[in-house]
């Protein structure tokens, strides 16, 4: 019969999102857990990783094609694909990871940025006496304050609020946050608290006040997701682990048994995405670890599998830092259609989400405008009125498919199951599918032991709680503080590169370009806004990465924070590449083309352009129509009905303003609908009407002209009798 388990943990794909550096509740843990190690106990027999640097991509290709056989073939290499390789490796297994993307490039680096224990799942375990929910819930606390502690430089602890705005909730919430500490136990990150009226405006003063009671604070934990997944699948490859990003399994190779005849899995036949190269990874056990695609390798084993996964898509948003502070999020624990919205601090901007809509599986989501619409909806009903939610903030949006499971041996087939799954065919095929972020380890490990088990393979128990990840042994929170001194590195660049790159910060910080200002002496940033210098592109080079995509959505994180500042930096990132790995002209403009469709579908660019287009109804009182008519017919002075590059040009120099011909290009391209080198007025009119609407925010040639029709107002000219006569 096939070896199947269902082993603890929760469905949802959680996340987090990094803090800020010398946050104070990041400082605190982490002079805390100095002292308090006492569930960190594997680590102390685990030795030094084999490799100081991951082999390069090359290598690790070398060694899939040469390795007679593997003890583990891990398919996938998303978090819990890389925690399995991870697990498997550090119990001297030899081990091999596949990807066909990027490492993180779906479900893992789409999340809510949370490492959390499941407030909402302990309340359904209280309310039906679910001892199963309550098991998931412990086991996910426990495994919240392991990746704490073993990537300090990527999470931190966060508070959140939740509002209350009726009397009776307040003792409700209260004692079932107060139970979240409970079963926390020496786990718990910080006690929960109970603020007053005034003080939760204190803490969050964007917090709508109407009827608010109070507000009660716990804290989970925060990190980055894509960059977290990353250093699991680095910290693989140091150890000793073939792993390969890009690298697509074509089929699954099968052999009899000589002694019952009966065939089981061997290995895969696996072609590299890049070059088009096929060869065979021969392994005793496959394991498949896809997420949303795990019904594809399921049945590349047997054609006749029952699909176990019910896809579902989750939507986030990114806005501007300042809808949040700095270091609270907030809870909205029933929205409209019962929904819970998280709404966060994140990379100094905010995140919003997410949204639970059945979808089909794909390797590129795209982000619903109903689906964002939603969020913003939801957001207005919790922000204060004096806080205007525009649509035309929303910076950047994403969609990331939650690989919800059913358990293939249950009596009930369609029952969505709450635990994750792991599951051996007849043939040997081991399936890990469903749980979420946070228990990545804890399914690693499940995952590992059905293995040996059923493989009898020749290996000790896990030993990866408390294993640093990479940049995390020697990460501290005063690192960055030598970085500046050191390299001299602007203070938000050294705090950015300790809290991505932990104590690999110094190898970026030695790749950095001389700016040639006095300061900062290095740190050539790629675009203005944003900490990440062009050295990362480098560096990043050295971690697996392939394509611009990979360098803008998880090397760095610009396309989830901002997709036009992520455009921006586009074409420096690809000519740096470019250098680094000998890319020729054709190669680099298919580069750029294939990261601005993902940008404009993936990544909530296309929803951002579809607020102004030609078709845009113009939706403006007839004294605003006639204000802005008298704004644009000053720089209109001809009476053409449009305006051009020459005529910004114009009214700018007789401002004293000066503007190069590239920037003002761009500026007027963001606005001409019908791409024809002007902006007509009906096209500034449809401008105005999608700012006043909140459908655009931030246009720059709104700005300018408004900016300097104020300017020329105030230039009233002097009489003569004011200047002595004159001649």
């Amino acid at each position: 019969m096939a070896f199947q388990k269902a082993v603890k943990g929760t469905i949802l794909v959680g996340g987090g999102a990094l803090a800020t550096v010398l946050g104070l509740s990041q400082f605190a843990y982490y002079k805390r857990k100095q002292v308090n190690l006492a569930f960190v106990e594997a680590a102390d027999y685990i030795s030094e990783p084999v490799n100081r640097e991951p082999p390069s991509r090359e290598a690790q290709i070398l060694t899939l094609k040469n390795t007679s056989e593997f003890d583990i073939l891990v398919i996938g290499g998303g978090a819990t694909g890389s925690g399995c390789a991870l697990d498997a490796v550090t119990r001297g297994l030899k081990t091999a990871l596949v990807e066909r993307d990027d490492f993180s490039s779906g479900t893992s680096s789409r999340s809510t940025k949370l490492i959390h224990g499941g407030v909402r799942y302990l309340q359904k375990a209280i309310m039906k006496l679910d001892i199963e929910q309550y098991r998931m819930v412990k086991e996910a606390l426990h495994e919240r304050a392991n990746l704490l502690e073993i990537a300090p430089h990527l999470s931190a602890p966060l508070p959140i609020m939740l509002p209350i705005y009726k009397w009776w909730q307040l003792p409700y919430y209260w004692v079932g946050i107060k139970l979240y500490d409970l079963v926390a136990g020496s786990n718990c990150l910080k006690s929960s608290y109970v603020l007053s009226k005034s003080r939760a405006l204190e803490h969050f003063p964007m917090l709508q006040k109407d009827k608010l009671v109070g507000a009660i604070v716990y804290y989970d934990g925060q990190h980055n997701d894509a960059r977290m997944n990353l250093a699991i699948a680095l910290t693989a490859a140091r150890y000793g682990a073939a792993t390969a990003n890009y690298m697509e399994v074509m089929s699954l190779l099968k052999k009899a048994d000589p002694k019952t005849g009966k065939e089981h899995v061997s290995g895969a036949r696996c072609k590299d995405v890049l070059t088009g190269e096929e060869f065979d990874v021969r392994a005793k056990c496959v394991i498949n670890a896809t997420g949303p695609f795990t019904d594809t390798v399921r049945k590349m084993d047997d054609k006749d599998a029952a699909a176990i996964c019910q896809p579902s898509a989750g939507v986030h948003i990114v806005m501007p830092g300042y809808y949040s502070p700095e270091s609270m999020g907030l809870l909205d624990p029933a929205t409209s259609d019962g929904r819970v919205i998280f709404f966060l601090p994140w990379q100094k901007m905010t995140i919003a989400g997410t949204t639970d809509t059945p979808t089909d599986v794909t390797h590129h989501p795209i982000p619903s405008e109903e689906d964002i619409n939603f969020i913003l909806n939801e957001v207005r009903n919790y922000l204060s009125c004096d806080v205007e939610v525009r649509r035309g903030d929303v910076l950047a949006a994403w969609s990331g498919i939650r690989p919800l499971v059913t358990d293939p041996k249950s009596a009930d087939t369609q029952s969505i199951s709450r635990n994750h799954v792991v599951d051996i065919s007849e043939s040997g095929l081991i399936t890990i599918a469903g749980g979420k972020w946070t228990t990545y380890r804890s399914m690693a490990e499940d995952t590992i032991n059905a293995a040996v088990k059923t493989h009898n393979l020749k290996a000790g128990p896990s030993r990866t709680v408390g294993l640093f990840l990479q940049g995390g042994k020697d990460w501290s929170p005063t690192l960055y503080i030598r970085l500046v001194q050191d390299y001299g590195l602007e203070s938000e660049v050294a705090q950015h590169l300790a809290a991505t790159y932990g104590d690999k910060a110094f190898e970026v910080a030695k790749m950095a370009s001389v700016t040639g200002k006095r300061w900062p002496i290095v740190g050539v940033r790629l675009v203005s806004e944003f900490p990440y210098i062009e050295a990362e592109v480098k560096y990043g080079i050295k971690e697996y990465a392939c394509t611009a995509v990979d360098m803008i959505s998880r090397r760095t994180r610009l396309a989830f924070l901002n997709v036009q500042a992520a455009e921006e930096a586009l074409p420096r990132i690809v000519e740096l590449m470019g250098r680094e790995l000998s890319w020729g002209d054709s190669k680099k403009e298919e580069e750029l083309e294939t990261a601005r469709k993902f940008l404009y579908y993936e990544m909530g660019y296309k929803s951002r352009s579809e607020q102004l287009t030609d078709h845009s109804e113009i939706s403006l009182l007839p004294s605003d129509i006639d204000r802005y008519k008298k704004r644009f017919h000053k720089f209109d002075a001809d009476q053409k009905g449009f305006i051009t590059t020459v005529d910004v040009q114009r009214v700018l120099e007789s401002i004293s303003v000066q503007m190069d011909e590239n920037t003002l290009h761009e500026i007027l391209n963001e606005v001409d609908l019908n791409k024809n080198g002007q902006v007509e007025l009906n096209e500034f009119l449809q401008l105005m009407s999608a700012v006043q609407k909140g459908r655009v925010s931030g246009s720059r040639l709104a700005i300018l002209m408004k900016t300097a029709e104020e300017n020329l107002d105030r230039r009233v000219p002097i009489p003569v009798d004011r200047s002595c006569g004159g001649l």
